[in-house]
């Protein structure tokens, strides 16, 4: 129970690595809100409000709805996020627009209220950005999605510096290959040769490993952590000329 009694916010929680850190956060005592577009089509240990990290004020409503609830917000995982695999020369700017819009502009949205929440409260908090190897490492096809993850390596560092000294702590995982919804729709057959190909433990990862290690950067033994990508890709990152 090592979230006991903690409120938290999980964006893009009724599906893939959200859903997961969703059981987790409950398993561990967390009263949870499972924030997306569409309720979960299995059930989750959480209550469920319709919400659009691309729309400000669907985020306020979904902010101001959990401090009446509970009277705080101690923990938030910005979990929502699209992609595609396009080739750089053949990304649109609409598409680069949307992704960016969902996974960058919604993590920076999401964490301004929440911080300003858990300011106002007085309590401190922890927030947790979703973002991945895509965002550390040119990959092949993530001209959008990339950018949107390396943009929110940097947030992720900002926000840890300026929001410390409220005692609000900022991380963010970078996943590389887990399987998920997400991952089957970016992934032809080829790309998921490359991936098991390229990672030293030669396989994909799972959900539940990503939410095991946001289970650790929410609770209280990370006490001293922030400002911190941690990187769950199966050895990908370090991987370089690989054994035959």
């Amino acid at each position: 129970m090592r979230l006991d009694g903690k409120v938290a916010v999980i964006t893009g929680g009724a599906s893939g690595i959200g859903a997961a850190i969703v059981r987790r956060f409950a398993a561990e005592g967390a009263r949870v809100t499972i924030a997306d577009l569409k309720s979960p089509l299995d059930p989750l240990p959480g209550l469920f409000h319709e919400t659009d990290v691309g729309d400000e004020a669907s985020i306020h409503r979904l902010v101001d709805a959990t401090v009446t609830l509970h009277g705080r917000l101690d923990l938030v995982v910005n979990s929502a996020g699209i992609g595609q695999s396009r080739s750089f020369l053949d990304t649109p700017a609409s598409l680069f627009d949307r992704i960016l819009a969902i996974n960058l502009r919604g993590t920076f949205l999401m964490g301004q209220a929440a911080a300003r929440a858990m300011i106002a409260a007085g309590r401190g908090g922890a927030i947790l950005n979703i973002a991945s190897v895509s965002g550390l490492r040119g990959n092949v096809g993530r001209a959008a999605y990339g950018a949107s993850k390396g943009g929110i390596v940097a947030l992720t560092e900002v926000m840890a510096v300026e929001l410390a000294h409220h005692g609000i702590r900022v991380n963010a995982l970078a996943p590389g290959p887990i399987e998920t919804p997400l991952s089957a729709t970016m992934h032809t057959g080829a790309e998921r040769a490359g991936w098991t190909e390229r990672t030293p433990l030669g396989r994909y990862g799972t959900t539940d490993e990503v939410a095991a290690a946001a289970t650790y950067l929410a609770g209280d033994e990370a006490g001293f952590v922030t400002g911190h990508v941690l990187v769950i890709d199966g050895g990908f990152m370090a991987g370089g000329l690989l054994p035959s």
